[in-house]
């Protein structure tokens, strides 16, 4: 419990309730107490001990804690019911229903001095806002949560790190999300906090980043440590969430079959758990894990079902990156007339702050449409804009392939020392991915 309020606070409250319930001094004193002591106790002239305390809220049929801090005793388990209430809204898709719940919540737990319970509502509002896509809301949310829980062990304050590492990179700064990510798991590894859910948070969390900047090898090795760490897990949607993750590094190692297995588990526990954002979510990896291994009308049932599901929900941002990847399977099956439709709808949800990997991905896949058909003005605007927004994210993995696009079409333009300069770019990064923006590796997890 909060330490109790001063001396007048509590004296003032205790005539209040005493006047509201149409009782003397006397009445609220006998017998143990005189109506002197209560005329003192409640002009803040004394300190009342908390046998005196019990007495006087016994008398007013009220909690000791009403008295003491102003609030009933069970508002606190109250507030986490109806926060658990509020994820499971949030759970259903439902983000702007939710939030509304959370917002509710967040303020109550600030007016009575529940700093965890705001600080959960907090982080609440921050997965609300990553859904909606109001990204520098989601970081303003999850900051304000850390605030909150600045006095907590680095293992509680890990969500809300993790929140603001996942806003940074859907926003495109890929860099920034990566350092959040590795130094917390750094001082969690060698500080000995071996929390096995902050961890498995912080790995599966990080695969992302690292595969779009080209990191490979550490996507694989943090897929790796989130695989060992998972059965000492028990949230079961956060084991879920690693087998999302983790199947990007399987593909991106050629063993599709064991990516497909581990989509499978993540969907049937999150069927389990009626999560439909991440159930959308897993429909999402497995259309691209089928993309990948060129079974493309598998590829676009899959995303479609995803599109359908995370649209109804209203989650603009992750709608749109999956239409970027549905567009990629329409093209590649001759639909390109209906990817390029879709592609321009997206685009005004995705910018450089916002989505900036998909919202190139976009760009790029116009520009393969466009010199498709042989309009190739439009297609180097279309590469050109998707490597700004490539650069800017210090997405590697995907730099190398639009320069060589460039230089192609540029070369076949005739401009051939602009084509060597888009060549030689795409080698620079090519070479060693990830070496020129990563740092040494966090301490590793004692498995």
């Amino acid at each position: 419990m909060q330490e109790r309020d001063d001396p007048e606070t509590v004296g003032r409250r205790v005539q209040q309730l005493r006047t509201a319930q149409g009782l003397t001094q006397r009445q609220l004193a006998e017998p143990a107490y005189t109506p002197a002591y209560i005329s003192t106790l409640e002009a803040g002239r004394v300190r009342a001990s908390d046998d005196a305390l019990r007495h006087i809220a016994g008398r007013l049929g009220v909690a000791f804690e009403e008295l003491a801090i102003g609030r009933p005793a069970h508002l606190a388990t109250d507030l986490r019911l109806r926060l658990t209430e509020a994820q499971r809204t949030l759970a259903t898709g439902a983000a702007e229903e939710a939030a509304g719940q959370y917002d509710v919540l967040c303020a109550e737990a600030e007016t009575h001095g529940l700093a965890h319970e705001q600080a959960t509502a907090l982080l609440g509002l921050g997965e609300c806002a990553l859904d909606t896509g109001d990204l520098a809301e989601a970081r303003e949310y999850f900051e304000r949560a850390e605030e909150r829980m600045a006095g907590e062990p680095l293992p509680v304050r890990v969500p809300a790190v993790r929140g603001r590492a996942v806003a940074h990179y859907l926003a495109g700064e890929l860099r920034y999300a990566v350092y959040l990510l590795e130094s917390t798991l750094d001082e969690l590894n060698r500080g000995g906090l071996h929390d096995p859910d902050a961890l498995l948070l912080l790995y599966a969390s990080v695969i992302g980043p690292y595969m779009d900047m080209g990191a490979q090898a550490r996507a694989a090795q943090a897929a790796e440590f989130a695989l060992a760490l998972a059965p000492q897990v028990a949230d079961p949607a956060l084991v879920a969430r690693m087998h999302r993750s983790v199947a990007r590094t399987l593909l991106a190692e050629g063993r599709v079959a064991e990516a497909d297995a581990s989509l499978a588990k993540a969907v049937e526990l999150y069927r389990q758990l009626q999560i439909r954002t991440e159930l959308a979510n897993c429909h999402w990896m497995r259309g691209y894990v089928y993309a990948q291994d060129g079974e493309l009308e598998r590829a676009e049932a899959e995303l479609r079902e995803a599109l359908e599901m995370l649209s109804a929900k209203r989650a603009a941002l992750y709608s749109s990156q999956v239409a970027v990847e549905l567009a990629d399977v329409l093209h590649r099956r001759g639909k390109s007339q209906e990817a390029a439709e879709l592609l321009h709808g997206v685009l005004g949800d995705l910018s450089s702050e916002r989505g900036a990997v998909h919202s190139a991905g976009a760009h790029r896949l116009l520009g393969i449409i466009a010199e498709d058909a042989r309009d190739s003005e439009a297609a180097e605007e279309h590469y050109v804009r998707a490597l700004s927004l490539l650069e800017r994210a210090g997405a590697a993995g995907d730099l190398a392939d639009l320069c060589r696009l460039l230089g192609d079409l540029l070369r076949r333009t005739g401009r051939v020392e602009a084509a060597l300069d888009a060549y030689r770019t795409g080698l620079g990064h090519r070479t060693a991915p990830g070496t020129t923006t990563l740092g040494p590796a966090p301490a590793q997890p004692p498995l």
